[in-house]
């Protein structure tokens, strides 16, 4: 089992009717602008919760898809070439004062799933508002990286190929948004802004989808009867990703303040987790080898350094359990064997072996597609 954090798909956003902001010199790019809204507004009502549309009714309309992320994926990946699009020409002539005038009305608001006040607001999620069309591309490819991870884990038990591949998706998605959309967002001068409009948050997403992608293929791992010592090193390597996603969070603090304690506990949960099972493998190929008062050594170095790290959350705690008591039978099995059979003395901490890490996957480069026509405004 494995934890999972489903906050990063809980955006919300307040409507955009692009054709009431952009004047349009032709009837072409009126229909694209027509077209732009209608294809957000499906993804607004879907992820608001505001569509009336029937479950069969979302599927037909989909092609047949019968999972809701998926059904989201697709609406995103029709909107985001028009989104494109539509950035470019404004990019264009964004020094005239009309259109940065027009930009402004368009009171982009998108609503933030990781930060703290997310949590805490009665009276509704609290929306961002920043007037750059910057922002709603990647508040959309923020989006896009989290229903890839739902849908990752959707199909998991079915496909761990597939699932592997979809994080790794994932985490090209957000390795895009840190390095090429939203440094171009830094220099505005807003009061505040949500977290996932923020390189290092993005930054933080793409390793986690990275360290998830190898968890996936562990199991794959697993069902070919590999050996300890390569899980003990593949588990060690999900925890060094997730290691260096914590490692980036003080920059995510210094450019938004308001991160949730539940984001940074998942992460550091999902490394202390990683690390307890790194330990049990690696205790598992010491016990093959002979080295039984090793194995002991590290079996209970694992569980003393886990017992530290309980995560808050109910069904993380579950999971942490059920992994804990695992290691610690296997670790009674491995005591009562050495006190009737082998008599090894234990080895004090500082001299216990210790997991060495392995990375084998790498994310899957975005690339963004842009629907390329011509649009022409009232200049």
């Amino acid at each position: 089992m494995v934890l999972h954090l489903g906050d990063p798909a809980k955006l919300k956003t307040k409507k955009i009717v692009f054709e009431d902001i952009y004047p349009a010199r032709d009837s072409g790019t009126l229909e694209q602008l027509k077209e732009l809204s209608s294809k957000r507004r499906a993804i607004e009502e879907s992820i608001n919760e505001s569509s009336f549309i029937t479950e069969a009714i979302a599927r037909e309309m989909s092609g047949g898809l019968t999972s809701q992320s998926e059904q989201d994926l697709q609406k995103l990946e029709q909107y985001l070439p028009l989104l494109e699009n539509l950035v470019y020409h404004v990019s264009l002539v964004s020094d005239n004062p009309r259109m940065v005038r027009w930009t402004s009305d368009l009171k982009i608001r998108w609503s933030s799933a990781l930060s703290s006040s997310s949590f805490f607001n009665l009276t509704g999620p609290k929306f961002f508002e920043i007037d750059n069309l910057r922002y709603e591309l990647g508040m959309a490819l923020f989006l896009y990286g989290a229903l890839l991870r739902e849908w990752a884990l959707e199909v998991l038990s079915a496909d761990l190929v597939k699932s592997a591949a979809l994080f790794r998706k994932a985490a090209g998605v957000y390795h895009h948004l840190a390095h090429e959309v939203l440094p171009c967002l830094q220099s505005e001068l807003v009061l505040e802004r949500p977290p996932e409009a923020t390189s290092s948050v993005a930054s933080v997403m793409s390793l986690i989808c990275l360290a998830e992608a190898q968890a996936v293929t562990i199991k794959k791992a697993e069902e070919k009867g590999n050996t300890g010592g390569l899980l003990a090193k593949l588990h060690c390597g999900v925890a060094q990703l997730l290691d260096e996603a914590f490692v980036i969070l003080p920059s995510a603090t210094t450019e938004c303040k308001d991160i949730s304690a539940r984001f940074v506990d998942f992460i550091s949960s999902s490394k202390a987790l990683h690390e307890l099972k790194s330990y049990k493998f690696l205790a598992e190929g010491l016990k093959i080898a002979g080295q039984v008062g090793a194995a002991i050594g590290v079996l209970r170095y694992g569980l003393t350094n886990v017992q530290k790290k309980t995560p808050g959350e109910e069904s993380w705690r579950l999971v942490f359990k059920q992994e804990i008591d695992e290691v610690t039978a296997l670790l009674r099995k491995y005591e009562h064997e050495n006190d009737f059979v082998w008599r090894e003395k234990i080895p004090d901490h500082d001299e216990l072996p210790i997991p060495e890490g392995k990375k084998i996957v790498s994310y899957i480069a975005y690339h963004p597609q842009r629907w390329e026509r011509s649009l022409v405004f009232k200049i």
